[in-house]
């Protein structure tokens, strides 16, 4: 199939079809023609991965669509990709990744530890030409720009939920489990038009730990609104939530920006069983990561960004710091 100079194309590399197909439509009613490109994908009996792109890329501007939860597999079909799109004449290839892997190692906690997030960033940096991301998890890295030498945003998911607030809860009212947590709580609340408290911690001794929550008279009838951007374990609002039922407040519900869930063990059940069978009123995350709790559509939050990206290609630089 024949693709004109300049087409833009979305490449879903892990299965993310739903998210490429709503972008491909929204960035052609912007006036930007998009189409998704086929892919056939499979594993040799060895397990070598194995591509064919059908397409014709020449001359094009290439999106690929990759969350990155589970990324070790993905890594390498990245980095194969991002080759053979330059080999095919792709003009240019991005990668949108809602979630962004490899963030958590970012220092040296005991001597010899990899450091994994320097690495996995120099993969990006060689691969592609521009990275956009949502919530990545920074830690101690203040932005990307610190490891990512392309040119990488991360958007914020803050408003989106807090439309949705505004949109499908009723008297909402959003809580931050501690002290670090009020920013956001605080932004979230302001796009949905509602209160929001921050929970405050009083250790009594080195086990001790109360949790305060003030005015709980005055919020009996509201539905309190836990928001993180990782569910991984979900421990921390199972115990939020214990905390904010015990004190007579009703069961909160539970939003997330990526739908990690950790997986369960012999002794340990999954995440999202655990909470689902806890003290809350319902789980909801957004489509970074493709799970039955999505309900918050990340689009409008990618459109504007890519359609300015491809508007105003950005410069990445080489090792030496100069624009190529």
């Amino acid at each position: 199939m024949s693709v004109a100079a300049a087409d833009t194309c979305i490449l879903a590399l892990d299965g993310h079809h739903d998210l490429a197909q709503t972008l491909a439509g929204q960035l052609t009613g912007a006036g930007r023609a998009t189409r998704v490109l086929s892919l056939e994908r499979r594993h040799f009996p060895d397990g070598e991965l194995y591509f064919n792109l059908t397409d014709n890329v020449q001359g094009a501007d290439v999106i690929v669509l990759c969350q990155l939860h589970q990324p070790s597999d993905k890594a390498l079909a990245l980095w194969f990709m991002a080759r053979h799109l330059r080999d095919m004449g792709a003009a240019r290839v991005g990668l949108v990744a809602p979630y962004l892997a490899y963030m958590r190692q970012d220092i040296r906690f005991q001597p010899g530890e990899c450091l994994t997030s320097a690495y996995f960033a120099e993969l990006i940096n060689l691969s592609f030409d521009y990275l956009l991301t949502v919530d990545p998890h920074l830690h101690r890295y203040h932005s990307l720009s610190e490891i990512y030498r392309i040119p990488a945003q991360a958007l914020h998911a803050n408003d989106i939920i807090g439309h949705y607030l505004q949109r499908e809860v009723r008297n909402p009212l959003v809580v931050g489990p501690d002290e670090e947590s009020e920013q956001w709580a605080k932004e979230v609340a302001a796009v949905a038009g509602c209160d929001y408290l921050v929970l405050r911690k009083t250790r009594s001794g080195d086990r001790e730990v109360a949790i305060h929550i003030p005015d709980i008279q005055r919020y009996a009838d509201h539905q309190p609104v836990l928001v993180d951007d990782i569910i991984s374990t979900g421990r921390t609002m199972l115990r939020t939530a214990e905390e904010l039922v015990s004190q007579g407040l009703n069961k909160p519900l539970c939003i997330g920006v990526h739908a990690v869930f950790a997986e369960g063990s012999d002794d340990v059940a999954p995440a999202y069983d655990e909470m689902r069978a806890g003290p809350v009123a319902g789980i909801v995350t957004c489509n970074c990561i493709p799970h039955e709790t999505n309900a918050i559509d990340i689009s409008p939050l990618l459109l504007p960004a890519l359609t300015d990206i491809l508007r105003h290609p950005p410069q990445r630089s080489d090792d030496t710091g100069d624009t190529v």
